[in-house]
């Protein structure tokens, strides 16, 4: 590769990725019923169904994902300024004990849940942690995020207001 070809790759290599990102908050089912799982790991069980009539941010993620751990300050700001909204986190952790000295740790207290299985995870073709998905009163997906997100942005605040 010539030393232009080089600098002109390593200017659009950004772009790639931004774009491969961008791609996934606006996925081809979104406007789709959410697919309903039930996931219980012995102390929590959750119906995505029985949120119907509330708003759902439902976040995909691992304790030893690091892209999840730097989220997780807004998304539990956003859990104490917004009672209203149902947040559902789904643990992909393989280990109970793991994830259980996570949440105790980092003070959890939104709703969720353990599917080492990844049985809810399949279900919406989530294969990058954290994933997140914005579901409507109705139970349709409005949006999805890919990656860690900062839950205190006006914008996001602003579009789940809205629904």
């Amino acid at each position: 590769m010539s030393g232009r070809r080089f600098l002109l790759f390593l200017a659009l290599f950004p772009l790639a990725f931004a774009q491969g990102c961008n791609r996934g908050a606006h996925p081809h089912y979104t406007g789709q019923p959410a697919p309903d799982f039930t996931v219980g790991d012995g102390t929590t069980s959750v119906h995505l169904a029985s949120y119907r009539g509330k708003v759902v941010l439902l976040n995909f993620w691992w304790s030893q994902c690091g892209p999840c751990i730097a989220e997780l300050p807004s998304l539990e700001q956003l859990h104490h300024d917004d009672p209203n909204l149902a947040i559902v986190g789904v643990s992909i952790d393989e280990d109970a004990d793991s994830y259980r000295n996570f949440l105790t740790r980092r003070h959890v207290d939104f709703t969720t849940v353990r599917d080492p299985e990844q049985s809810a995870a399949r279900l919406f073709h989530t294969k990058m942690w954290p994933e997140t998905y914005i579901i409507d009163r109705e139970g349709i997906i409005r949006r999805k995020f890919v990656g860690p997100t900062d839950w205190s942005d006006p914008e996001i605040r602003a579009f789940l207001n809205s629904l």
